[in-house]
């Protein structure tokens, strides 16, 4: 296991990205270490090295094996497509197209992270990505007052979340509609200080929660 000087690995990916990546990318399949590394061929400890060691830099043939036991690309593993939107790739051949049931969309609203608020304004809808979490059956965020997000008091609004595999042009999208409200009991708004899973990435202080109260969930998965 050999390290480089250089500050960037395969791909131009900066040090310490690979390992991030590969560790969620296990999570998001669902998939040990130990699985992962026998699909790919390599002992545990050397999967673990290459997660925790900033300064890990594998060959070619190494990060082949990765994507591959990780139903992902050597591209997406190295950060080739951090700056580009999703959906580039090409359609699957025999692609499978399906409804969610709400208990469905539910449980991936559940998993939390960031999704897009479109709110009404007097030039037009806008549409901007916010950090969530579900609390009690509602979308809540955060933000301060003045902002885009902000808007939605009083107004009725859609929400959308949804997950992306780019290497096998797989997918599912959740849309929330329902009334926005901001939380005014401070009870209720410290309450939700504690449960909060992140802060939000745009950083300073966002005190201001609001919450969605869904009145239509619905969603769709694509499959091959």
């Amino acid at each position: 296991m050999t390290e480089r000087a250089s500050s960037h690995g395969a791909g131009g990916r900066t040090r310490g990205d690979l390992g991030r990546r590969i560790a969620q990318r296990r999570t998001e399949l669902g998939l040990s270490r130990q699985e992962t590394a026998t699909r790919a061929g390599m002992a545990p400890a050397y999967l673990q090295y290459l997660e925790e060691r900033p300064t890990a830099d594998p060959g070619a043939g190494t990060l082949l094996r990765l994507a591959g036991a990780l139903r992902t690309t050597v591209w997406h593993l190295t950060g080739g497509d951090t700056e580009l939107p999703p959906g580039l790739g090409r359609a699957a051949r025999t692609p499978r197209f399906t409804e969610l049931t709400e208990a469905e969309c539910r449980s991936l609203l559940a998993t939390h992270g960031v999704g897009r608020l479109a709110v009404p304004a007097d030039t037009g809808p806008l549409v901007v990505p916010v950090n969530y979490q579900v609390a009690e059956g509602a979308i809540v965020y955060r933000t301060e007052p003045g902002t885009t997000p902000a808007q939605a008091d009083g107004h009725q609004v859609a929400f959308e979340v949804d997950r992306i595999d780019e290497a096998f042009s797989e997918g599912w999208s959740v849309l929330v509609r329902g009334p926005a409200g901001a939380v005014t009991d401070p009870d209720e708004a410290a309450r939700l200080d504690e449960q909060a899973f992140t802060t939000p990435w745009a950083g300073g202080p966002r005190d201001l929660w609001l919450r969605i109260e869904p009145v239509t969930v619905t969603g769709r998965r694509i499959t091959v």
